[in-house]
């Protein structure tokens, strides 16, 4: 079962898909900058009833002229069976679209970045028929942003490393940047880039420190922490509209009866804001003589 953590790995780059780019260059890798990015069919499935899907396919065109296929993987842990189900995407895409492709692998902790960035041979060691390298982004390399400013230039990227460093010690001083960045754009990016973040973080610690940071400013959060939490602000709503109803209530029933009501009494009664008391003092002012009498348990 695919976790959330892992879909949004990946998904970052369907977002944007020019974060690779911002990346590299960060990392000083020797790719040439995209011209345009086009998202391809992930469906590698053949006649055969096998079905085979990468995480995120994408087309680069580059402004040497040249052409590649990102192929980008989210990998949480070491798996022995998964070189081989990359070794057979690089070849079958290679063999479907006549480009070369790069394999991608995004990790979040640094024990599987270090084993998914080894080389993988395929074939007898005295004559390997196939090396697999993959370019690998993991906290060993991805620049953890802890700058709001640095952050809100580039919020792809400021997600991408906050997913990544999310077990790291420094992961609350990366949140937080992101959160503040996220404040200067707008809304449905912001939105999406912070359910993102959310997902990305599973069940690291820090996605805790992500849910209070984001509990200070709703407006643009959508999660499922956001929507319990605007679930309880509109039943406090409703709670206090009772309240203020029901005190109102009160006041009228004793002006009716024309009954004075002291200014230290009047403050008491819109002040209360426990419903079952308000409906005591309710019932009081039916038979009262005077407001004290609503406070009394019998006032008859």
């Amino acid at each position: 079962m695919v976790s959330s953590s892992h879909e949004a790995m990946h998904r970052i780059f369907q977002e944007d898909p020019g974060v690779f780019a911002r990346t590299f260059r960060a990392l000083d890798l020797p790719f040439p900058e995209p011209v345009a990015v086009s998202l391809m069919p992930t469906d590698l499935t053949e006649t055969r009833p096998t079905e085979r899907r990468v995480d995120t396919l994408l087309k680069i065109d580059t402004t040497s002229g040249e052409s590649h296929l990102l192929i980008v993987e989210a990998q949480g842990k070491k798996d022995p069976g998964k070189p081989a189900a990359w070794a057979y995407y690089v070849a079958h895409l290679y063999a479907k679209y006549c480009l070369p492709p790069v394999l991608l692998v995004t990790c979040q902790d640094r024990t599987t970045a270090e084993w998914a960035a080894k080389p993988f041979t395929i074939g007898p060691s005295q004559w390997p028929a196939l090396t697999l390298r993959a370019l690998v982004l993991g906290p060993h390399n991805v620049p953890a942003i802890t700058d709001p400013s640095a952050a809100a230039r580039d919020i792809p990227l400021a997600t991408l490393s906050a997913v990544t460093h999310g077990k790291d010690p420094n992961a609350p001083a990366i949140l937080k940047a992101l959160a503040t960045a996220l404040k200067t754009i707008d809304e449905e990016t912001a939105r999406i880039f912070a359910e993102l973040t959310e997902l990305g973080l599973g069940t690291a610690p820090a996605a805790e420190t992500w849910r209070q940071l984001m509990s200070v400013d709703l407006s643009f959060f959508r999660s499922e922490t956001s929507e319990r939490l605007r679930a309880e602000g509109r039943a406090e709503g409703r709670s206090e509209g009772r309240s203020e109803g029901r005190s109102e209530d009160i006041l009228l029933i004793l002006a009716t009866r024309g009954i004075e009501v002291p200014e230290r009494a009047r403050e008491r009664i819109t002040t209360c804001t426990d419903l079952d008391t308000l409906g005591t003092w309710l019932t009081n002012a039916l038979t009262a003589t005077t407001a004290e009498d609503l406070f009394t348990e019998d006032p008859a």
